[in-house]
């Protein structure tokens, strides 16, 4: 097995994740298994209780684990279901091994960092190889070199390379700032990274050198002699217009960069396959067709004075497969729904598309319903996801059925009118504090309702069967088997509240139709209204599922519908 770790230096964010995606694709590309691995460096066991304007969206995998966004491009690039053994964390860690200790499996040694916690890495990377028969494990180390928090975790990749010279390259991907009252882009910065990596014992094999514009020669010959290395393996990675055109650029700036990571681990290199029909994939993304607007309505935007769209990627990137896919050109709007809640719902004119994406708790949530009866009465085209499905239901209640007080147990335990309530074996785990990991979580089937806009949109768009929502959830047994020719789906979940079954008959003799439903018809997985070009919401989320060369089917309904109305 073979190991490419990937780390980042100067800042956060610069796009560690999408070239672990781009470089394993590329990698996937040429005949080779790979599976990817996410580093966090938080004492967290996973990113369920971690609040999305600190680290961005919580991606959900099939088998039910919270991981960081960067394993939600993972998938997108590869087109693969990702597992828990992909997501790594220093809680993770740390679990295991004082597990281990106070279960006397050490035999009473001391039990230290060295060997002991850098062993259970190494343990841990090598079992993501296993459980995927993979050839090649790359590995992107969350953080930034130099920071005290993940210092063990290179030492952890210092000490195997140093058992497996052969075994294990490094690439380090630094930023290059362009200053513009100078004029030009500065170099020590990604110097002093790869330096502070040298202290550390690490020399990095490949360098991305990251940058709003191209790097020239002269800089990327600077970077080479002060950073020790071949200038052939360092590339230039500017801003592009799309993240998916960056395995592209990898392909053909330089020397390819997959070529040279396999000659370093001395692997085969394969005939390249699948470019041809990537490179037609970002060819429609610059055909320019309708423009609509669509605004997308939540509530973990903002952080600071800035406006973040991280809180809701898998959408933002669902909404861009969907829209290059039917050749529309979608612009998206980030809406704070405690806006529409000072201001009114006139803020909402103009658009052709509304979207009320996921949430938690009470604020906003006013803004939210208000959203809502907006799409519903004016004949938007609307999409609810997990909390819109839910707060959908809500406004239905208040103002279709006169259920005034109408609301959601999350919000107001003592509302005579619960239309959301918590699911039954949610109590205990509230009662005693349970929180992580404790939801409803990963993949869970779904009868889809004959006749309905969600079965138009699986059938029209979603028919091949290795489709990813048609794949169970490898660690369940629920999985049924349906009859009588109903259409059958798996999607990923994340919540602790459902639709209240108290309510479903008055709900449905009054045009508000149960779209999907779990095979035993005990849980609400869709619905939609009758007499609306198209107002759909689901308790699952549609987004983590969709890919770049398989959209995934609710979302091209959506833009289909918008285009059409």
């Amino acid at each position: 097995m073979k190991f490419i770790v990937i780390s980042g230096g100067v800042v956060s964010g610069i796009g560690k994740g999408v070239t672990t995606a781009s470089l394993a694709f590329l990698l996937k590309s040429r005949g080779h298994k790979v599976t990817p691995v996410k580093i966090d460096m938080y004492l967290n066991v996973d990113a369920g209780t971690i609040r999305p304007q600190e680290h961005g969206e919580v991606f959900v995998t099939h088998d039910g684990v919270e991981t960081d966004q960067d394993l939600g491009h993972y998938e997108r690039f590869l087109h693969e279901n990702l597992t828990r053994e992909n997501y790594i964390t220093t809680g993770q860690i740390y679990q295991e091994v004082i597990r281990r200790e106070r279960s006397f499996e050490y035999d009473g040694e001391d039990v230290e960092a060295i060997p002991h916690v850098t062993d259970e890495i190494i343990r841990r990377l090598i079992l993501a190889g296993e459980t995927h028969d993979s050839e090649i494990v790359l590995v992107e180390l969350g953080g930034t070199v130099g920071e005290y928090q993940n210092g063990i975790f290179f030492e952890a990749t210092r000490i195997y390379k140093l058992r497996h010279p052969n075994d294990l390259i490094h690439i380090h991907v630094t930023y290059l700032p362009f200053l513009a009252n100078v004029g030009e882009l500065k170099s020590k910065p990604a110097q002093t990274s790869v330096h502070i990596l040298n202290g550390m014992g690490i020399q990095p094999d490949v360098i991305i050198a990251r940058s709003e514009e191209p790097v020239d020669k002269k800089r990327l010959d600077r970077v080479a002699l002060f950073c020790n290395i071949d200038p052939a393996r360092i590339y230039s990675a500017p801003n592009l217009k799309s993240i998916y055109e960056v395995p592209l650029l990898f392909h053909k700036e330089g020397s390819h960069l997959a070529t040279n990571c396999l000659k370093l681990l001395g692997l085969k290199l394969g005939p390249h396959s699948n470019l041809d029909i990537w490179q037609k994939f970002i060819d429609t993304q610059k055909k320019n067709g309708k423009k609509v607007k669509v605004a997308v309505v939540g509530k973990y935007f903002a952080t600071g004075d800035y406006k973040l769209s991280d809180s809701y990627v898998s959408v933002v990137e669902a909404v861009k497969h969907a829209s290059w896919k039917l050749k529309v050109n979608s612009e998206m709007v980030w809406i704070d729904s405690e806006e529409i809640e000072k201001k009114g719902t006139e803020i909402l004119q103009g658009y052709d598309g509304i979207i009320v994406p996921q949430g938690w708790g009470s604020r906003g949530t006013e803004g939210k319903i208000k959203t809502i009866q907006f799409a519903r009465e004016e004949k938007i085209p609307y999409l609810g996801l997990c909390f819109g499905m839910q707060m959908a239901t809500i406004e239905f209640g208040r103002n279709v059925l006169g259920l005034k007080k109408a609301n959601t147990e999350e919000v107001d335990p003592k509302s005579p009118y619960k239309v959301i309530h918590i699911m039954e074996n949610q109590k205990e785990y509230l009662a005693k504090k349970q929180y992580g990991g404790t939801i409803r979580l990963g993949a869970w089937p779904c009868v889809v309702k004959k006749g309905t806009k969600l079965e138009y949109a699986y059938k029209r768009y979603g028919a091949r069967k290795d489709s990813p929502w048609f794949q169970p959830n490898p660690l369940s047994i629920h999985q049924s088997q349906i009859t009588n020719h109903q259409l059958l789906i798996y999607e990923r979940h994340r919540h602790r509240y459902e639709f209240n079954n108290s309510f479903r008959a008055k709900y449905e003799e009054n045009g508000f139709i149960i779209s999907g439903a779990s095979p035993d018809s005990e849980l609400v997985e869709a619905i939609e209204l009758k007499n609306h070009p198209f107002f759909v919401g689901t308790q699952f989320h549609p987004e983590y599922l969709s890919r770049p060369l398989s959209p995934h089917p609710i979302f091209l309904s959506f833009i289909e519908a918008i285009v059409s109305k």
